[in-house]
């Protein structure tokens, strides 16, 4: 016997914590009975239906994907704006992103059908070191770098200590290049740490997730993880994200 919820994950219909939602709003029948309590346990034998639409497990499948700027980390936006899943024409799987990157941000994002896999990348005690590049406008200074390192307070709380360092920088234009670790997930929260110095940012990309990164991929191209990388991206959030 498993739980609802953990049931529907494993489908690859949604996250764990997206499926309890669905169980609360009366969208789950278990047996032609509608179930709206989180505790319910389920068997095999069950007949377990989400939206009217049987639930059968899928073969997990997880990719990497190099997230273009101007496109919604969903997999249906209701403003008609191009979304992540449109770029998997050809998987028949009902795959979502883990996690989201920015209408405004590229690089690495994450996808599967796992909801096991995906909670457990998402989980706030688990997360994993992320490596952004962004170019902000106005140069910071070193005492600015020092407050992103030690935290930054915002309007959801203090951030975690992050890893920051200056590539570049134009006096004239008044641009620099910088390099941020942080194994947070908050909305916008890069965005949100420079502007807290003073400092808009003007480009952003994920270049690393984990031991991940993009080489070999163009934006809007994506590929399969390797057995051998969803096992370590497991291992290393189960070992603390690596921090």
């Amino acid at each position: 016997m498993e739980r609802l919820q953990k049931v529907i994950a494993r489908a690859g219909i949604a996250s764990r914590r997206k499926a309890e939602q669905l169980i609360l709003q009366g969208k789950v029948k278990v047996n032609g009975k509608v179930v709206t309590e989180l505790g319910v346990k389920v068997s095999p034998r069950d007949k377990v239906e989400v939206d009217g639409i049987p639930v059968e497990k899928e073969e997990p499948v997880y990719y990497l994907f190099y997230k273009p700027r101007g496109v919604i980390s969903s997999v249906k936006d209701d403003k008609g704006r191009k979304v992540v899943t449109d770029f998997f024409k050809d998987v028949d799987k009902r795959i979502y992103p883990i996690g989201r990157l920015d209408y405004d941000t590229s690089g690495i994002l994450l996808l599967t059908n796992d909801g096991d896999f995906a909670n457990l990348l998402m989980h706030p005690r688990y997360e994993i070191e992320k490596v952004y590049i962004a170019k902000v406008k106005k140069i910071p200074t070193f005492k600015q770098l020092k407050q992103l390192e030690k935290g930054i307070m915002l309007e959801d709380g203090m951030t975690a200590p992050a890893k920051v360092k200056m590539l570049s920088h134009n006096k004239q234009k008044q641009t620099a290049i910088i390099e941020i670790r942080i194994h947070e997930g908050r909305n916008r929260q890069v965005r949100r740490m420079f502007e807290a110095i003073g400092c808009n940012v003007m480009k952003l990309k994920r270049e690393r997730y984990a031991f991940l990164d993009l080489k070999g991929l163009n934006p809007g191209e994506y590929r399969e993880l390797t057995p051998h990388e969803v096992k370590q991206l497991r291992a290393l959030a189960l070992s603390g994200g690596g921090k």
